[in-house]
Parts: C-alpha cells; structure tokens; sequence
C-alpha cells in the first residue's frame, strides 16, 4: 500500500503561483511513477502532469505546458506542483497518483490515489 496526501491547495489570483506537495508513505516511493490529475465541476478527471520513477522524464497535458512543473524529491519522499501563470479554467480538485506501470495520461493506469486539495483561481 501506499499512502498520498495533498496539500498546497488555496484560492489565488489569475496570474498567480501555488505549489502542490503530495507526500506519500507506505511502499517504497522510487518504485512508483507519479501523476498529477484535476477535476473541476461537472467534468471529467483529467492528466495534468506525470514524472518518471528516476524523475528523469516528466510528462504534461498541453494546457498547462509552460507553467506547471512537476518534480519529485526520494529522501522526502514527496511529489511536486509548481503551478504559475494560473488561470481560472485551473480552477478544480487537485490529486497525486502513484502508478507501477501503464500509461501516464490515463487514470486507469494509477494504483493508489491522495484525497485531492482544492485549487481555485479568480479572475
């Protein structure tokens, strides 16, 4: 089992900056790909952002491409968020998942998932 648990969520301004953490405890972290996904009202969960076990290779959606950053650190044990230049339309749940193998844009590839924190951007 592993354990991810968001945090970094908040309101802020369009145009400004959050970092999302997602620390994860259980199973030994380097043997997981990470994810990041949203949900906003009404819609459907989509892939945001996704990194390598090594962290070598790091993978995004085209709608955040140029201002979110994903990035992992092993002795912490935790995946990252840099989130700028954000938008309204980022506005949703935001939540880390851990995958062994499979596609990094589908969902359906993740094995354990955090319980989501809350983005909202104003205008």
């Amino acid at each position: 089992q592993v354990q991810l648990v968001e945090s970094g969520g908040g309101l802020v301004q369009a145009g400004g900056s959050l970092r999302l953490s997602c620390a994860a405890s259980g199973r030994t972290f380097s043997n997981y790909a990470m994810g990041w996904f949203r949900q906003a009202p009404g819609k459907e969960r989509e892939f945001v952002a996704g990194i390598s076990r090594s962290a070598s290779s790091t993978y995004y959606a085209d709608s955040v491409k140029g201002r979110f950053t994903i990035s992992r650190d092993k002795a912490k044990n935790t995946v990252y968020l840099q989130m700028n230049s954000l938008k309204p339309e980022d506005t949703a749940v935001y939540y880390c998942a851990a995958r062994y193998s499979g596609s990094y844009y589908s969902g359906s590839s993740y094995d354990y998932w955090g319980q989501g924190t809350q983005v909202t951007v104003s205008s």
